[in-house]
């Protein structure tokens, strides 16, 4: 009220304007200095970290350079820009598939491999584009502690699945039990160590700033590691549910890049002005036909319908079992719609073609909103790729941004419409108990199988 009524009296001209009296004026001048200098670092203190720039200021990360070898710059020479492009896309998308078929044949720890090969390469792009956009606040230990968050969430992950799929390896050697048996709490530990380090580094003025790419680190090993860990867990169910869902997604980019690129005329969505509704509707058909394809093919054999497992006699990873009902033919009355079609009343399929056209809807029709996502992503920081590292495709993220939603999705429908309890964890398990609990299990067992029936009781003599 005081400086209301002080701010609505005018002073009169050549008058000297004089600021409104201030609390604890009349005790001194040192108190008011005192209060005044008071007053102002307070106010530095709640304002002066606060980040001021707004989207419109973000600065435009410069453009990478081209990558494309210079043989086939040659050999395109002559081409218009859009058939140039679509040429160097075919070539190198032939050239990833080849390769990934090598990968297959080479068997599943390579697959591992270049599974986290792919998530280090993501997390790298997506940190370098934070690191680009913020690099004039000079921010300290950003990236060291990126990556230092990276190894620790990996190892937290990748240890637990030492410990459920490698338990027999693991009894053998005493070091790797200490390390499996505390491994949460040291996982814990090294993550309380960034946490400190991070919070140690915070500097005056970027407080706000900082936070955000201490969010941003998370959100990216959120979107990296976690899933990468579920396209690893997915393997080890078999094969065939790490094989049929990515190439569901392969099949379904390229085929609606190929049918937008000839015969799209619609404009599907607007942070994706080149994606159409015809290349998204070819997409879809196409995607539904090869997984369904693909699940036949692939259904006979045990090279990719066993779990994987690893034996410790041979020291490596095998793929043999006795296929389950999801790998055998079973044959299907048809509807009557379709008996008039095909002319015949029953068809022979394996089960896991049905699930194939559930996965396959999914990443036709679910799956492009992750390169949605990561459209909007790109334009929000003014970029038009991730990175170069695949001429005419951009960044590793560029091809895998639809296969990270997809994984989530396979992981999810696997344990809640086909994985049952798995005889040989369970045998893993109990091998890592103590003699007196496996022989209790043992007696517990025993003793339910003989009310069962299955077993008959001793004959005491």
């Amino acid at each position: 009220m005081l400086e209301l009524r002080y701010r609505g009296s005018c002073p009169s001209p050549g008058e000297a304007v004089s600021p409104p009296p201030r609390e604890g004026e009349a005790a001194g001048g040192d108190h008011e200095t005192e209060s005044t200098s008071d007053k102002e670092t307070d106010i530095d203190d709640r304002y002066g970290d606060l980040d001021s720039r707004t989207d419109s200021d973000i600065p435009e990360i410069p453009a990478s350079s081209d990558r494309t070898p210079e043989i086939l710059k040659k050999a395109l020479s002559g081409l218009s820009s859009r058939w140039k492009n679509w040429w160097i896309r075919g070539i190198l998308t032939l050239t990833m598939i080849s390769s990934f078929f090598l990968i297959i044949y080479m068997g599943s720890f390579m697959l591992m491999l270049l599974v986290l090969g792919i998530q280090v390469k993501c997390f790298h792009e997506i940190i370098t584009i934070g690191y680009r956009v913020y690099h004039s606040y000079d921010l300290p230990w950003f990236r060291t502690l990126s990556w230092y968050f990276l190894l620790c969430v990996n190892y937290f992950f990748y240890g637990e699945t030492v410990a459920d799929y490698f338990a027999t390896f693991v009894q053998r050697e005493e070091q790797l039990q200490f390390l499996i048996r505390y491994h949460r709490f040291i996982s814990f530990a090294l993550y309380l160590a960034g946490f400190c380090m991070f919070v140690l580094s915070l500097v005056k003025k970027h407080y706000r700033l900082q936070f955000y790419m201490f969010a941003w680190t998370h959100v990216t090993l959120l979107i990296t590691v976690t899933q990468s860990h579920l396209v690893i867990q997915n393997l080890f169910e078999g094969m065939i549910w790490f094989l049929v869902p990515i190439s569901s997604v392969i099949c379904n980019d390229i085929t609606a890049y190929l049918f937008g690129f000839f015969f799209g005329r619609t404009p599907l969505i607007k942070l994706s002005p080149k994606k159409t509704w015809e290349g998204f509707i070819g997409g879809f058909f196409s995607t539904v036909v090869f997984g369904f394809i693909a699940a036949y093919v692939l259904s006979k054999y045990q090279y990719f319908v066993c779990p994987v497992e690893y034996r410790s006699d041979v020291n490596s990873f095998v793929t043999e079992c006795e296929p389950s009902e999801l790998f055998e033919l079973q044959t299907y009355s048809l509807p009557p719609f379709l008996k008039a079609v095909l002319r015949q009343e029953t068809v022979s399929l394996y089960p896991f073609q049905i699930h194939s056209i559930a996965l396959s809807t999914f990443a036709s029709l679910i799956g492009p909103f992750g390169g949605f996502f990561a459209s909007g992503f790109k334009r929000a920081f003014k970029i038009k790729d991730f990175a170069n590292t695949i001429p005419g495709h951009g960044g590793i993220m560029d091809r895998f941004d639809c296969q990270y939603l997809m994984a989530t999705f396979v992981h999810v429908y696997i344990t809640s419409f086909i994985r049952g309890p798995n005889p040989s964890k369970v045998l893993q398990q109990l091998l890592v108990l103590q003699p007196e609990q496996q022989l209790n299990i043992y007696k517990t067992l025993k003793t339910h199988l003989i009310e069962k029936g299955i077993l008959r009781p001793a004959l005491k003599v």
